[in-house]
């Protein structure tokens, strides 16, 4: 590779400013075949210039010499090849400085300066030789012949090595280049397979937080029921022989309901849907949570809900306002979802209080709210004795955003409680 400058030290594999051990040896045989040629071209240099023959031999040593230093400074090489021109000495140190000019990474004004400055020089010194060889009678040529020799020469002498030093040049770019992208797209896949394993990690977050409040939103409120209705069960088992043979037909059923969906949970988890799903979410980048057509409640069964907390012994009044219409399957289950963990959060929390369900189906999206009164005793929690795991109001909130969806939950000044949702139809 031609340098014009220092190169960086870690990349050398050879003395001194060589890259490897073999362009050392190249240039070194490079410089002594043209000291040896130029030593010999300053025998009748010296006879013409009237100095000793040692003097132009040393001369001629000296200035052929020069083309070991091809690599590091081929500026200085062309001018030393263009000094001794006139001399007729140093046409291999021209040839080959001027092709390791053009193969370097200096500017082209540079090195078309160069090469012109060669060119004329090797022309007139042709042109004057040519001339005296015809005065001299050793040519017997037309004077057409003059011209067309010097140009010839000069042209043969300059043009081929620095075409094909641009050609090399131009080469080497080009090379550096394509390995420059190679390890630049390297590079990229590298960064981009940890990126990808990264998001692999996230969408695995996001699928055992999806599952995990799925688990909740199954099991709390089906539990909740129960627990409800088993309290109810222990009060007039006694007193009210039928009353207690209904709540724990009561029981059985949302037990029984329970499991059903916690079986066709577990029957997802184990086909690999799951997996699938968190494969989607790094595939799209959003924490969506994907709903298959047909699979989980919706709104229809929202009365059926209303009705068994009603069972449970709680007062819960359903409005619904606008025209009833089907949404998308992971809108119908993400209301249904919020209802049903608002209702067990009454149970929970407000046991005996009266509640009031309102869902309104509106123009490109559907909202719905849940809002308590204040418990007969104020600040006391269920009779049941239910506990709660304070994930709740963090599952709606996930569920409603992840679906670009607006959620607000908090206390009345009655003393109650609501819990508020906008969800997008589209």
């Amino acid at each position: 590779m031609t340098m014009t400058g220092a190169e960086d030290t870690a990349v050398r594999g050879g003395p001194l400013w060589w890259a490897r051990r073999r362009s050392a040896v190249f240039d070194s045989g490079l410089g002594l075949v043209s000291a040896v040629e130029c030593a010999v071209e300053g025998v009748p240099f010296a006879r013409d210039a009237g100095i000793p023959v040692a003097v132009g031999v040393v001369f001629g040593l000296l200035a052929g010499s020069v083309l070991v230093v091809r690599r590091r400074w081929p500026i200085a090489v062309v001018l030393v090849a263009i000094a001794i021109t006139p001399a007729q000495m140093g046409f291999l140190m021209g040839i080959v400085g001027l092709y390791t000019l053009a193969a370097s990474e200096l500017p082209r004004r540079i090195i078309a300066s160069l090469a012109g400055m060669q060119l004329v020089g090797t022309l007139i010194v042709t042109f004057v030789q040519v001339r005296q060889s015809m005065n001299r009678g050793s040519l017997t040529l037309g004077d057409w012949f003059v011209p067309f020799a010097a140009i010839t020469t000069s042209l043969g002498l300059t043009a081929p090595p620095l075409l094909l030093g641009l050609y090399v040049g131009a080469r080497r770019r080009l090379m550096e280049s394509l390995r420059e992208r190679a390890d630049s797209l390297e590079r990229e896949l590298q960064l981009l397979a940890e990126r990808a394993e990264e998001r692999a990690e996230w969408a695995r977050n996001e699928e055992r937080t999806r599952i995990a409040r799925e688990m909740h939103d199954v099991v709390a409120h089906r539990v909740s029921l129960m627990v409800v209705h088993a309290a109810a069960l222990q009060a007039v088992a006694r007193k009210d022989p039928e009353k207690a043979v209904r709540n724990a037909a009561l029981v059985g059923d949302m037990g029984r309901q329970a499991l059903t969906e916690l079986r066709e949970m577990l029957g997802v988890l184990r086909s690999g849907v799951g997996v699938e799903r968190a494969a989607a979410s790094v595939a799209v980048g959003v924490a969506a949570v994907v709903v298959e057509e047909g699979e989980g409640p919706c709104l229809a069964e929202l009365e059926e809900l209303v009705g068994q907390s009603a069972a449970a012994g709680m007062v819960v009044d359903l409005m619904v306002e606008g025209e009833v219409r089907s949404y998308a399957p992971e809108v119908e289950q993400t209301a249904y979802r919020v209802v049903q963990e608002a209702l067990t959060n009454v149970h929970k929390h407000a046991g005996g209080a009266k509640a009031q369900v309102r869902l309104a189906h509106r123009v490109g999206e559907i909202a719905m709210q849940v809002e308590n009164g204040a418990p007969p005793e104020a600040g006391s929690a269920s009779s049941a004795g239910l506990p709660s795991g304070g994930n709740g109001l963090v599952g709606m909130r996930e569920r409603v955003v992840a679906l670009g969806g607006v959620f607000v939950s908090g206390p009345t000044e009655a003393g109650g409680f609501r819990v508020s949702a906008v969800i997008p139809a589209s």
